[in-house]
């Protein structure tokens, strides 16, 4: 295990601030029991960066966001939850099990009106709404594969305008990993890399603790 926070004290800090700011909610916590009764595998973001993400929402005044990565809808909850009235969650999946999963949790999580799942691989979708000239986006939220976030955050920057939030996870457990140099550190180094130069993005990641060190990406397009 790379050196990080010591595990039993990260999952304290970790669940302190879940119970002062994250009161237990039926309908995500029923999302989280169905997916993984579905066989998706466990790597929805946590409570409390659910939370994050929904007051970087809320703070942006987002009122379209596009999520790239639907898995069974825990984060696509939060995110629509913090947009207003009208307000509108372009997610993206690859596996149709997974859509019909995150489809059924936001449903029941009251917030499937503001929800449009779109199934395929994701740089596929994402071209054909720049071809199609689709409205431009106020948050990105980018928690798929680890290998196509640089041309994730490519083609994204395409549907972002200035003052966009562009938002992207685990990019900072795998490069501290024991392995750093299999194909996902890789990807997700090229990946901060990129953010980090960008000429059009002001960026810093923002370390999130969980049973280990991970950490957020949070950029501006300018």
């Amino acid at each position: 295990m790379p050196d990080t926070l010591d595990n039993r004290l990260a999952r304290r800090v970790d669940e302190y601030i879940e119970r002062l700011f994250v009161p237990r909610d039926g309908a995500l916590e029923q999302g989280l029991r169905d997916a993984g009764q579905a066989g998706l595998p466990a790597i929805s973001v946590s409570p409390n960066e659910g939370k994050l993400l929904y007051l970087i929402a809320k703070m942006a005044g987002a009122q379209r966001a596009l999520e790239i990565g639907t898995l069974g809808g825990y984060s696509t909850t939060w995110l629509a939850r913090a947009l207003p009235s009208g307000g509108r969650v372009v997610t993206l999946e690859m596996e149709r099990k997974h859509a019909d999963v995150a489809r059924r949790n936001v449903d029941r999580a009251g917030v499937g009106e503001r929800v449009e799942i779109r199934v395929g691989p994701a740089a596929d979708t994402l071209r054909e709404m720049i071809e199609r000239g689709e409205a431009l986006f106020d948050l990105i939220f980018i928690d798929a594969d680890k290998t196509g976030y640089v041309e994730y955050l490519n083609l994204s920057m395409r549907l972002a305008h200035p003052g966009t939030v562009i938002l992207a996870d685990n990019v900072i457990r795998r490069v501290l990993a024991l392995a750093p140099d299999d194909e996902e550190s890789r990807g997700i180094r090229a990946f901060n890399e990129a953010i980090a130069a960008h000429p059009r993005l002001e960026s810093l990641i923002l370390p999130i603790i969980r049973e280990n060190l991970d950490g957020l990406s949070i950029s501006i397009v300018t």
